[in-house]
């Protein structure tokens, strides 16, 4: 088995599903970086145990996907060529799932592709992962669809319901092992905000190529407008290194003493804000499917969301739109009832990562599988 992940959020969603490989003993696993991310990655690599066989360290300043396929290409073919892998496992809708798939089937091995089957159908949001995840699952042979929306967004589209699997999403897997955890946050800008905790905690993520530009500066003004009208609350903002949002994050929310621009947080310590969060806005895929697990309220800052069960979960979307942003924001921040702060979710129980290693163990060895499909919560 070639375990192929490219960017933290993968590494992040393929850790479970790696260990309990591993812990089998029935696969020999190789793991592999791309460096699509490099540095969102490094931390990972000890706190969930993701120290690679290969690593492409295809990541240079500037780059285009342009680059990022032909390193990707380049790269895996060389790997797959000499491993001669059994089944090549990937994760997601990024460049690196698409093109490892792509090389998989350029070199006839078997795709297993976890969290397939999400969908927005709209081909052009998020861009460039909705074409990615669609692409990549045309090639797939073993589904492994996180929720059952997401397996009946496949079966629409015809694929053999034999070749999918419900097993929850992984990251809900990681985001427990994480909190279990505890300790001390890394980054002293949060460690002073914990400390104190005289104000309440609203955590911001804002990155995605759609909103570059006019929607990114909407976004941040509206923050700037909500933080403004609420004196008990203060803005923790991990800033992602593009400068296309570097540059305007900090013209319009730089100066403001409650609003705090740190950069990329560790694994850990994001969970530790997750947990104390009273709002979260966000633009991530990720971030719909790990807040609620731990009850926080959510603005989805974009126009379609692939994760429906978030808005019925409780996430309201309200896109760039700068007035629904304070509008809902104030009337979440307003509520009066205590959050619930719960360990479910409507995207998995934690044991996805042990699901799928146990599928594919059964597909790779031809032994009976010991667990069944998850059923949801």
């Amino acid at each position: 088995m070639m375990v192929v992940v490219g960017t933290r959020p993968e590494a992040i969603k393929m850790a479970p599903v790696l260990d309990a490989l591993r812990k089998s003993g029935r696969v020999d696993t190789q793991l592999v970086f791309t460096g699509q991310h490099g540095t969102l990655v490094n931390d990972l690599r000890d706190a969930l145990d993701l120290v690679p066989d290969h690593d492409l360290a295809i990541m240079s300043e500037g780059q285009s996907l342009y680059d990022v396929a032909e390193g990707c290409l380049r790269g895996l073919a060389g790997v797959v060529q000499d491993y001669g892998p059994d089944m090549i496992l990937v994760q997601g809708d990024t460049a690196t799932v698409f093109f490892a798939s792509l090389v998989a089937f350029f070199e006839r091995v078997p795709v297993g592709h976890v969290e397939s089957g999400l969908r927005t159908g709209d081909k052009w949001s998020p861009f460039p992962e909705e074409i990615f995840r669609r692409l990549t699952d045309v090639i797939t042979d073993v589904h492994f669809a996180p929720t059952t929306q997401a397996k009946e967004n496949l079966r629409r589209e015809g694929v053999d319901v034999s070749q999918i699997h419900v097993t929850g999403n992984t990251v809900v897997d990681s985001l427990l092992r994480m909190s279990a955890r505890g300790g001390e946050p890394a980054n002293e800008t949060l460690g002073r905000i914990l400390e104190d905790g005289s104000r309440r905690l609203i955590l911001l993520t804002a990155h995605r190529r759609e909103s570059f530009g006019e929607p990114l500066l909407r976004i941040f003004r509206a923050v700037r407008r909500l933080i403004d009208e609420h004196e008990d609350v203060q803005l923790l903002y991990p800033v992602h290194p593009n400068p296309n949002v570097v540059e305007p994050a900090q013209m319009v929310l730089g100066d403001h003493p409650r609003i705090h621009l740190v950069e990329s947080l560790a694994y850990q310590d994001m969970v530790m804000v997750l947990r104390k969060a009273v709002l979260i806005l966000t633009d991530s895929g990720g971030i719909q499917e790990e807040a609620p697990t731990f009850g926080v309220p959510v603005l989805v800052l974009r126009e379609v969301t692939e994760r429906t069960e978030a808005l019925e979960a409780g996430a309201v979307m309200v896109g760039s739109n700068e007035d629904d942003i304070v509008t809902e924001g104030s009337r979440l921040l307003g509520r009066t009832e205590t959050i619930e702060r719960k360990i479910a979710s409507p995207f998995g129980d934690g044991r996805a990562g042990e699901r799928i290693a146990d599928i594919i163990v059964s597909q790779l060895t031809g032994s009976s599988r010991s667990m069944t499909d998850w059923s949801g919560p």
